[in-house]
């Protein structure tokens, strides 16, 4: 792969799951920093809480996780969501969940631009994403 990206976001309570994913992209090399957060809450904060901050601040992909405790990956898109056009523009959004159901896959197809990913993450359906979102393939 040519370019890595900067930043790259997996949000999940399964510290497991966390763990295999930061693995898989690092194995990849496709980002210089991985950041997992294991509350959504504090992932959002972290990037978008703060007053002032910059879109050179904020990751180029998120991974979130849909069914968490606390703030769950629908509350966070909400979040997301609400963000202007210019916060969200340098973002790619993917929900990366067991849930198949086809309630959860409606809901997620209403935010535009979100991508659906069914777990486990592989090296397959990250090179799809990056070459969908990011023109880039290894």
């Amino acid at each position: 792969m040519n370019r890595k990206l900067q930043k790259v976001v997996l949000i999940d309570d399964n510290e497991t799951t966390s763990f295999l994913n930061n693995r898989l992209l690092q194995r990849l090399e496709l980002a210089d920093n991985v950041l997992s957060f294991t509350n959504a809450e504090q992932a959002f904060a972290h990037f978008w809480g703060k007053q002032g901050a910059t879109p050179d601040e904020a990751p180029e992909l998120v991974f979130v996780d849909l069914k968490m405790p606390g703030m769950d990956g629908f509350e966070f898109l909400n979040q997301y969501n609400r963000l202007a056009p210019e916060q969200r523009q340098k973002t790619v959004m993917a929900v990366l969940t067991t849930s198949m159901h086809s309630a959860d896959t409606t809901r997620v197809a209403q935010y535009e631009g979100v991508e659906y990913l069914a777990k486990p993450l592989t090296e397959e359906k990250m090179q799809r994403l990056l070459q969908k979102r990011f023109a880039m393939a290894s």
